[in-house]
């Protein structure tokens, strides 16, 4: 059954640092979603398994959220563009989708894999 309580400790933690880490950029959010998926990870305990599936809960969040700003921000400059600005954003939304995708999957992999040693650590 899932924790949805660490995995929304581990969410809000990978945003909060990755907020922060935008100081540094690369390895902030690296070090985001790490810290983010092994809190998951850890509160949930039980194990790799376990740990595995609570982290990649919290980084898909993540990414799911990123993908959502960025569509947001295009969309929003689509409209100020007026019909010409619609119409390119209404093109690149195919690739910022395929880039949400990538970008929700990166995040929930290094989550995973943190939130293993995590549950690992609490077992």
């Amino acid at each position: 059954m899932t924790d949805w309580r660490a995995v929304l400790i581990g969410f809000l933690t990978a945003t909060i640092l990755g907020v922060l880490g935008l100081t540094l950029p690369g390895v902030g959010q690296l070090a985001a979603g790490l810290i983010g998926g092994f809190a998951a990870g850890y509160l949930a305990g039980g194990g790799l398994g376990r740990g595995f599936w609570h982290g990649l809960l919290a980084g898909a969040l993540g990414g799911i959220l990123v993908g959502l700003v960025i569509g947001l921000l295009v969309a929003v400059a689509g409209w100020v563009g007026g019909p010409a600005g619609g119409l390119a954003t209404g093109i690149a939304g195919i690739g910022i989708v395929g880039a949400s995708v990538l970008v929700a999957f990166l995040f929930a992999l290094e989550s995973a894999l943190a939130g293993a040693l995590g549950g690992l650590l609490n077992s």
